[in-house]
């Protein structure tokens, strides 16, 4: 049988909410939706830019705590409140993963937390990348 394993980044919203940052079954991890939030200052810039780097940055521990890397994503999911802000990401999401190019899905939603532009869930492989 394929073990779980359940991984937090300590934020109280995973606990709050009842969800892990990651989950691995197997070689495969799953990311949950990460928004920008500066856990070390408390807060989230208003920046999109600014809220992508964040993201990255707030995955990455996770990816590295089930044996991946950033190379390993095969698919994101990226979720942002307009079409512009969107245009404005999409450059730098692919300066981030130029050489990995995940598989990726853009939506356009509403987020019930102030500032938050943008969010991204994740699938990694591990040792694929």
């Amino acid at each position: 049988m394929t073990k779980r394993i359940n991984i937090s980044s300590g934020s109280s919203f995973e606990k709050d909410f009842g969800y892990s940052r990651a989950v691995k079954v197997g070689g495969t991890v799953y990311i949950s939706g990460t928004v920008g939030f500066n856990y070390e200052t408390g807060s989230c810039d208003p920046d999109p830019i600014v809220q992508l780097h964040q993201i990255i940055h707030n995955i990455e521990p996770a990816l590295h705590e089930a044996g991946a890397t950033l190379k390993d994503v095969v698919q994101i999911t990226t979720y942002v409140t307009s079409a512009e802000v969107f245009a404005t990401i999409g450059p730098v999401l692919g300066e981030i993963f130029g050489d990995i190019l995940p598989a990726n899905a853009a939506i356009v939603v509403q987020f019930p937390v102030p500032n938050v532009k943008v969010e991204i869930s994740a699938t990694a492989v591990i040792g694929c990348g």
